[in-house]
């Protein structure tokens, strides 16, 4: 242990109600085998800024920040918050889409002890309302030039809604309404003063960074607390197991606020002083140009976005072979043979454990499983559904159990949830289901599905239970059961079920969207198929049986795609 770790108490110093802490004895075995520091997010963060301070930290059609300038920006911008009579530990609402703002604002609130609440910018009034209200949240940060979306009017409604929102800042574009300009926030305050206003801020290492994200399994999504300290750890961890250097550049374009992003894409990067691309849209020619003027070293990408660069990839106009590495939770093989570089796999969630594939292990395991953890301090285990009997035999499946030094001990203020999340010993329930094989005196494990109800759209994790509970409220709509219909794309998306009450028609796909959208539900959730159903198929107990009504969509979707290419097969004939 160092001179300084032996000055500071361990634990944090201030608790925030809500909060579950790591228990003092975790803490103290990880603090004293060097996995965790006395640093903040924020601090290992600064230190990265000064050693790169010449190097380009942000890049695209904005513009490109280097790190001096990254690090003096968000200096103003967090004293200019804190300006406001925002105080640390006060929560702040993010609803922007990937920008530099962006990024500027979430180091600032870092500096400034602030805590981002990684909202995304597709949440509408059912996710922003319920997570500002159980945040407590005081300010919301929207992008404010969205051409498809009134984000400013939004944040005022949502304020006059939420007692505790007492400020809006506007990212981008003149300020309208109540908003306050980001720009002129960070204008008003020199450099000089900042960093006067931050030397007073005393950042606790085991207080709560991050307001993160559940993938939203049981209702709507859960609050996950990510803490200075590890996740600082969890970052470098990424970056270590990765290899993530200075001279690399990322493409990234999934949204930051996420924990894949965050957690393991731009943060580590920050943390190591590579370059980091920013598309603010998801258009083909936008993503096009911006791979070839930055030509990334490190890719980031799924079904969708992949489809999107495919014909420039296949028609050799693509820059690729400077690529080090592509990362994706599914499909390396295929990511290899069609960009001709290193792809690994990726699993994790934002609870805690993070695996990957690289290239030292086993052309088996990088090509159909997901590696091993990043962390020597991760612990794993396999038990058996609804026990907690574990499973010491390879290639049997179990529910993947985890602990560790970035893993969470409760979401916050649910404490129903928090019962049966962990397991009598405190391991983390992911509901995931997983076997593993030992090789070489290696231990890898296997993705091989779900225990939850949840369709992964694109990486986007959405709750059957919290879209049934507002589709059920159409007016049309008897009885509904959503689950995931399998996509060549997007991996699943959202298929649903439902009997219609007596004389009642089925609403079409847009009409339900529409009911959806005034009811303030995220576009990415909502079903994009529906089959009406006079009953639904039930289990020998009685219960409503959604393995059979996935694998009926299953079916229909094999049969549709033959017969069109039966019917395109066919010869024409000549009028």
């Amino acid at each position: 242990m160092t001179a300084e770790n032996n000055q500071r108490a361990i634990g944090v110093h201030e608790p925030i109600e809500g909060v579950v802490y790591p228990p003092l004895l975790k803490l103290q075995r990880y603090v004293d085998e060097g996995a965790l520091t006395f640093e903040s997010l924020a601090q290992g963060l600064r230190e990265s800024f000064q050693e790169n301070a010449e190097r380009v930290a942000l890049c695209g059609p904005a513009g490109h920040l280097t790190y001096r300038e990254l690090d003096e920006v968000s200096e103003r911008f967090a004293a200019s918050l804190l300006a406001l009579g925002l105080a640390p530990k006060d929560r702040v609402i993010f609803q922007l889409a990937n920008s530099t703002e962006l990024v500027v604002g979430f180091v600032a609130c870092l500096k400034a002890g602030l805590i981002p609440v990684s909202t995304l910018a597709a949440h509408r009034e059912h996710e922003i309302g319920y997570l500002a209200e159980l945040s407590k949240a005081r300010l919301h940060f929207v992008q404010g030039d969205d051409p498809k979306f009134d984000d400013v009017e939004f944040a005022q409604r949502m304020q006059a809604q939420v007692g505790s929102l007492q400020h809006i800042v506007q990212a981008r574009g003149e300020a309208r309404g109540s908003a306050l300009s980001m720009r002129a926030l960070i204008d008003t305050m020199s450099l000089d003063a900042a960093r006067q206003q931050l030397a007073q801020i005393e950042i606790d290492p085991f207080q709560v960074a991050v307001f993160q994200l559940s993938g939203g399994t049981t209702g709507v999504p859960k609050i996950i607390p990510r803490f200075n300290n590890e996740y600082l750890y969890n970052m470098r961890a990424v970056a270590q197991f990765n290899g993530y250097r200075s001279d690399d550049c990322l493409f990234m374009p999934l949204p930051m606020m996420h924990n894949l992003n965050m957690g393991c894409c731009f943060g580590p990067f920050l943390l190591t002083g590579g370059a980091i691309t920013i598309s603010t849209d998801l258009q083909p020619q936008s993503l096009f140009a911006l791979f070839r003027e930055y030509l990334p070293t490190w890719a980031v990408v799924g079904g969708p976005v992949l489809e999107k660069l495919r014909p420039a990839i296949e028609s050799g106009q693509m820059p690729v072979k400077q690529l080090r590495g592509v990362i994706s939770s599914t499909g390396a093989p295929k990511l290899r043979a069609i960009l001709g570089v290193p792809a690994y796999h990726i699993f994790g969630m934002t609870e805690g454990v993070i695996m990957m594939t690289r290239d030292d292990q086993p052309q088996e395991v990088r090509d159909g499983m997901v590696g091993r953890p990043v962390s020597p301090w991760d612990e794993v285990k396999l038990y058996k559904i609804g026990t907690e009997e574990e499973i010491l035999e390879e290639g049997v499946e179990g529910e993947c159990v985890f602990a560790g030094p970035y893993t969470i001990h409760g979401y916050y203020s649910a404490p129903e949830r928090n019962k049966e999340a962990f397991t009598s010993q405190g391991y983390y329930r992911s509901g995931d289901l997983m076997l593993f094989r030992d090789i070489d005196g290696q231990r890898y494990y296997k993705f091989c599905g779900r225990t939850k109800d949840v369709v992964d759209r694109a990486g986007e994790k959405i709750n059957c239970e919290e879209v049934e509970m507002v589709v059920s409220r159409h007016p049309s709509v008897a009885l509904t059961s959503v689950v995931g219909m399998p996509d060549p794309i997007y991996g699943e998306r959202v298929c649903a079920f439902m009997i219609v009450k007596a004389g009642a028609n089925v609403p079409t796909v847009a009409e339900l969207g529409a009911f959806l959208s005034e009811s303030g539900v995220a576009k990415f959730k909502w079903p994009e198929r529906i089959e009406a159903m006079d009953e639904f198929p039930l289990t020998k107990t009685g219960k409503l049986s959604k393995p059979l009504l996935k694998q009926l969509i299953s079916e229909k979707l094999a049969a549709e795609k033959a017969a069109d290419v039966s019917s395109s097969s066919q010869p024409r004939t000549q009028a």
